[in-house]
């Protein structure tokens, strides 16, 4: 070999370390950059303005803005246009400081929100836990009782005692009488003290009338109460490994229901007081019923109302139940074919005392209000109309009859799941857009809706807040305009907003696209799809943010994504149906058609080496990624997830997979698909998670060992579902294990050694 071979041989050596040093990628250097990424993007974010708040029945408004070294608080009066701070900052500082022994800035003060008190002299803030009464004359704070509050029954129908009410005893409105529970059966006496009248006698342990059930009729002539049939009392049990409080371990346990158990049986009984007549109630118009609601009295004592909910959420009723003979009529009935989606787009508002009732339907393929004859039954008229949704109702305004309202894809070729608000006459005529900018928009009233504030973003649009009159909705000052020059020189790039078409060729899914830093389209990158496919709502983020933790993992080498696939909410009611007993589908053939676009757009874009990650119910379906499309997924981090759809909380799984449980169930089931794994998997969970029973991972894991499937495990203790994710003090942890884990398996680099890179949190 001549001394020109030799020399170009090491020219190409030379050349070969240098190339591979320029695009290396896992390395030290990135796991710093990641860890600190938090903190260097959120400290250059200026002039981003948070929730806007309106104070009381005034024309102001408060909310809290970033500085450049800390936040402000600020108030905007609409007919002035005179911004000034809520409070003197530095006085409240030192006030609090005294007060907690704590040190605090006026730029930096130990709480984000505050309320004002009714007279609006003061304001009340949260300091670790401990509530603040805090003056506006002079700006100190002192410390305040918390709140006392009455307990209801929660999740299945909200029934509570109500305001001011004694918890043992229910008052009758004119004050004569107290209603309440005496041996599992409903009684009556004056109120105070005196003679005991019972007006049941079929009540018993095992069928007994509830006291928060109880409602007397505005005339106090009347009472309507649930007597119940206890269901099946579920419960989960935890070890607590490692208490903080002593060496020994800790057992617990949890009442919690799951899809298929036996649950409560609410019959409603009318009792009319002058007779002592007790009537029950024919339940042939609600025979099966998840849960019924509260029990509501017409304002003329007339009647009263509840929603049945029938289980397998595919039949819902509004009921009214005669005060004079007790009999049921269904004023409301919506039957759909697959489910009725009445944990986020049920809306009722009853119009004079329930002669007319607005409602919400996707009866005609999109979310739609409907104004009903709350007398005969019938539709008086569709109020919204077009191929777009109803996102929610601020206002139903019953003496100029007009509903305000928020709304997404109400213009083609946008970005259908933009929050955009309008008001609308009964009739469905008068549609008058109160919004304007291609944004994700989030709207404030007054107190008289005579102004509101507009605060309106894209993920590559910092925050404008607009003041604006309602009358004509013109501009009547921009109050703040956020500021990303300094997040820009940082190294911020925003992400990008994706569409593709879906399984079907045609329907849009919108997604978005986070690059590192440091991003080198000359480079090859590997992905990682942030997934939470949960059919209650949407989830691909619309709104900017400054930091986000998928931006941490980006920085290390890779492209982040996150996609809403079909069977996600807010879009039409045919795109929601492919969740439809099938939770298991998540939108993969939607989620996969979409990459492979990014892919034939982007050369860097390498689908040869695609990871998920997600929890709870992304966790189920990160893992179900590997298990039904392995050819696509190649790696994993499933945290806390609802993996058998049977093992999960009642209501939500129920809504989504139907009553009675059957086969589909095992077919989305990652437990009863274990066998099929390829890819790498790390699955997380902790071992008091309250939310997701913990055993739902552990029967995943049961099933890889029986088919000596290869996978790691993480379990945190004493952590809940938060484990090793979110604002979780395991957070950070589970970060450095999601990192690592995807270096390993799709850069196909060793980590670096943590404990010498000297990271903390």
């Amino acid at each position: 070999m001549n001394k020109h071979a030799v020399r170009l041989i090491g020219l190409w050596a030379m050349f070969s370390l240098l190339t591979l040093s320029a695009f290396a990628q896992g390395t030290p250097a990135d796991y710093a950059r990641a860890v600190g990424l938090r903190d260097k993007y959120e400290g250059a974010a200026v002039d981003i303005a948070g929730a806007i708040t309106p104070i009381g029945q005034t024309h102001r408004f408060w909310y809290r803005k970033s500085l450049k070294d800390g936040n402000q608080f600020l108030v905007i009066d609409a007919d002035t246009q005179q911004k000034q701070p809520v409070f003197d900052h530095d006085k409240v500082a030192r006030s609090l400081s005294a007060a907690t022994g704590s040190t605090y800035t006026g730029l930096k003060l130990p709480f984000n929100s505050l309320a004002f008190n009714d007279d609006g002299a003061s304001f009340t803030v949260t300091v670790n836990g401990a509530p603040f009464k805090c003056s506006m004359s002079d700006s100190t704070c002192q410390r305040s009782a918390p709140g006392q509050g009455v307990g209801g029954r929660g999740a299945r129908g909200g029934r509570g005692a109500g305001p001011n009410q004694d918890p043992g005893r229910r008052v009758s409105p004119d004050g004569k009488w107290e209603a309440f529970i005496n041996n599992y059966n409903l009684s009556i006496r004056p109120a105070g003290t005196g003679t005991v009248t019972r007006l049941s006698s079929d009540g018993s342990e095992a069928n007994y009338y509830e006291l928060n059930s109880i409602r007397w009729s505005p005339d106090s002539k009347k009472i309507a109460a649930y007597r119940v049939k206890p269901g099946y009392r579920r419960q989960v049990h935890y070890i607590e490994s490692s208490p903080e409080d002593q060496i020994q371990p800790k057992s617990s346990s949890l009442v919690y229901a799951k899809p298929g158990d036996v649950l409560d049986v609410d019959q409603p009984v009318l009792f009319h007081l002058d007779t002592k007549q007790s009537i029950v109630v024919d339940n042939s118009l609600f025979p099966n019923s998840y849960a019924n609601s509260a029990l509501v009295w017409r304002a003329d004592s007339r009647a009263f109302t509840f929603e049945y909910n029938q289980r397998g959420h595919q039949v819902f009723r509004v009921i009214e139940v005669d005060a004079a003979s007790g009999k049921a009529r269904a004023v409301i009935s919506e039957e759909p074919k697959t489910f009725f989606t009445y944990s986020s787009k049920k809306f009722r508002s009853d119009v004079s005392d329930g002669k007319e009732v607005i409602w919400m339907s996707e009866r005609d393929g999109w979310n739609h209000l409907y104004l009903y004859d709350g007398v005969t039954g019938r539709v008086k008229n569709q109020i919204t109309k077009g191929n777009w949704i109803v996102r929610g109702v601020e206002q139903v305004d019953q003496v100029a009859r007009q509903i305000w309202f928020s709304a997404s894809g109400m213009y083609p070729g946008k970005d259908p799941y933009f929050v955009h608000y309008y008001r609308i006459n009964f009739d469905g005529t008068g549609l008058t857009p109160l919004t304007e900018a291609d944004a994700n928009h989030s709207v404030a009233f007054t107190s008289d809706k005579k102004f509101y504030a507009d605060t309106y973003s894209r993920v590559d649009l910092a925050p404008v807040v607009e003041i604006r009159r309602t009358a004509d909705t013109a501009l009547i000052s921009t109050a703040e305009r956020g500021d990303v020059s300094s997040l820009m020189k940082a190294g911020w790039k925003a992400p990008e907003a994706f569409m593709a078409a879906g399984r079907d060729g045609k329907t849009e899914i919108w997604g978005i696209i986070i690059r590192p830093s440091n991003f080198d389209p000359a480079k090859k990158y590997p992905v990682i799809e942030n997934i939470y496919a949960g059919p209650h709502s949407s989830f691909v983020p619309k709104s900017f943010f400054a930091y986000n933790q998928m931006m941490a993992q980006a920085e290390l080498g890779f492209i982040v994504v996150q996609i809403d696939g079909m069977g996600t909410s807010n879009r039409s009611k045919a795109f929601h149906d492919y969740a439809w007993q099938n939770i298991g589908d998540a939108g993969f053939p939607d989620r996969i058609l979409w990459h492979k676009a990014v892919a034939a757009k982007y050369p860097y874009y390498d689908i040869t080496r695609v990871g998920i990650y997600g929890g709870s119910a992304g966790g189920q379906n990160a893992l179900g990624g590997l298990l039904f499309h392995p050819t696509f997924y190649k790696a994993a981090v499933s945290y806390a997830g609802c993996h058998d759809n049977r093992m999960d909380k009642i209501w939500w799984n129920e809504q989504w997979m139907g009553w009675p449980l059957g086969l589909h169930y095992s077919a989305s089931s990652n437990v009863d698909n274990a066998y099929k794994l390829q890819g790498e998997l790390l699955l997380v969970v902790g071992e008091l998670d309250s939310n997701v029973d913990p055993s739902s991972t552990m029967q995943v894991v049961n099933q890889l060992i029986k088919h000596n499937k290869n996978f790691d495990l993480l379990v945190v203790p004493g952590a809940n579902h938060a484990a090793g994710r979110g604002n979780d003090p395991t957070a950070p942890y589970g970060d450095h294990k999601r990192f690592d884990f995807f270096v390993r398996h799709l850069l196909g680099v060793t980590p670096p050694a943590w404990n010498s890179l000297g990271i903390e949190k």
